[in-house]
């Protein structure tokens, strides 16, 4: 245990946030179940962190947090503008919108040289993960993600506090720009597909295939192939187009898109479903009238 990660853990719990253990120096989680088990119990978080120099990890959902991640550009991303970063994107998106740059909160720097900022989720829905929604570079971590703490390092990097504030509400712009959709887009002109019984033939296999992404506990890739090759059969046949499942598959797959971007990112999620659209289409699945 180090005095510091101790009081990262227990200073984030006094804000009402729940904590679990991270790996030392990593991002991973160091128990399982991390969403379950996470707490603002100061004597389990003491005797938690002194049996190791464990990260803070913070759990969004059970805090009320959405966290925007802000990330640093890798080499070959492309962002809109050379060098841009996921700050230099937000602010052009609220620029776009005629809103503020949204600062005023609660922020931390990442280790790679990105921000964390905190809101306070809106009420009455539940919030998921998401990643590129918002634009290049910008993620972010609500229900089922979860992102590393001030006072944690990664790599030999800190995590630390910049603008120690309460964290805002969300502002409506940026909550109505996360808002999924309320219903599954379908093709404009679908092939073979009338407004009744197979309309709704094709919203359950929406509905199926999005939830067989969302809910598998551990092989979240080989999963999203399964659904993009099942989708695709219908893409093939005509009832839906590419656009419709790489959006409908993206957002059932954010939710397993926390503070690990190494192993679920927007990339890998996005070749995956290629793998799968063309799979898919060596099987035209057709909806007849």
């Amino acid at each position: 245990m180090t005095a510091s990660s101790l009081n990262a853990a227990l200073a984030a719990a006094q804000r009402g946030w729940r904590v679990f253990p991270l790996v030392p120096d990593a991002k991973r989680p160091a128990v399982r179940g991390w969403e379950a088990r996470a707490t603002t119990d100061p004597d389990r978080i003491r005797r938690c962190w002194i049996a190791g120099p464990y990260g803070v990890g913070v759990a969004c959902g059970p805090s009320g947090l959405l966290v925007v991640d802000l990330d640093m550009p890798k080499t070959g991303e492309h962002t809109g503008s050379p060098g841009a970063t996921g700050a230099d994107v937000l602010a052009r998106l609220a620029a776009q919108h005629g809103q503020p740059y949204p600062d005023s909160t609660y922020a931390v720097a990442t280790g790679s040289g990105g921000r964390h900022l905190y809101f306070a989720a809106p009420a009455g829905r539940t919030w998921r993960n998401t990643a590129g929604r918002l634009g290049a570079l910008i993620d972010t971590r609500a229900s089922g993600g979860y992102v590393v703490g001030a006072g944690s390092t990664v790599g030999g990097r800190a995590y630390r506090t910049v603008t120690d504030t309460d964290p805002a509400p969300l502002p409506a712009w940026l909550a109505a720009l996360l808002e999924p959709p309320t219903a599954p887009p379908v093709s404009a002109t679908p092939v073979q597909l009338d407004t009744g019984r197979h309309g709704g033939y094709v919203a359950a296999a929406i509905r199926a295939e999005a939830a067989r992404v969302r809910d598998e506990p551990d092989n979240h890739n080989g999963a999203l192939y399964i659904a993009a090759c099942a989708l695709g059969q219908l893409v093939a046949g005509g009832a839906l187009t590419e656009d419709d499942v790489r959006g409908i598959l993206s957002d059932a797959f954010a939710v397993h898109i926390s503070a690990e971007p190494r192993h679920h990112n927007q990339r890998e999620a996005h070749n995956t479903i290629s793998s799968g659209l063309k799979a898919g289409a060596k099987r035209p699945r057709t909806v007849a009238a």
